[in-house]
């Protein structure tokens, strides 16, 4: 005797409808990551501008980069401290690091509270805080903990939750034919 079994498969080549349905919570923690992804956004494009133009809060008007000023110079000068200080001495005012400096912070800037290229403005992000931490090492109140290494791993999970497709363009970024060709530009 054979026994035969009957089975009903699922076509292939039909498209599959997602059906779950995103809980309150969910959307909330969206939310909450897009609002932290717009704020850390807005501190890297606060220093860009404040450096470029110096509205007097950490970068007095004579001393801005429109005014001939530098945007490493004292801080690397005078608060480098540690391991690394006589590097960050070396490098101080030098025009090619405050050229990659204020790029950086307005493009990271930018990318963050548009909600594009999520991945290159978090690993850029995350090594320039990981930069600046070494800058202060020690830090001021810890052996070695402060919140420059927390806003790096935060920048990375904001990343890695796709931080930019809430309260950003983050989903219509992705969808653009270079993004697909190259996904580490979501």
């Amino acid at each position: 005797m054979t026994a035969t079994i009957e089975r009903t498969t699922a076509r292939t080549d039909a498209p599959v409808a997602e059906t779950r349905h995103e809980t309150t919570r969910e959307r909330a923690a969206r939310y909450v990551f897009a609002g932290i992804r717009i704020a850390l956004g807005w501190t890297f494009l606060w220093a860009f501008l404040d450096k470029v133009f110096g509205l007097g809060f950490a970068t007095e008007a004579k001393n801005a980069w429109i005014n001939g000023g530098s945007p490493t110079k004292g801080f690397l000068t005078f608060g480098a401290a540690g391991p690394f200080a006589d590097f960050y001495h070396g490098i101080a005012g030098a025009a090619w690091a405050d050229v990659l400096f204020m790029t950086g912070l307005a493009a990271i800037g930018v990318a963050l509270l548009l909600g594009i290229g999520m991945r290159v403005a978090a690993v850029a992000g995350a090594v320039l805080y990981v930069m600046m931490w070494t800058v202060v090492l020690p830090p001021e109140n810890n052996p070695f903990m402060d919140d420059h290494l927390l806003n790096a791993a935060l920048l990375v999970g904001l990343a890695l939750v796709n931080a930019g497709a809430t309260l950003g363009l983050g989903r219509a970024w992705a969808k653009l034919p270079i993004v697909r060709r190259f996904p580490w530009l979501r």
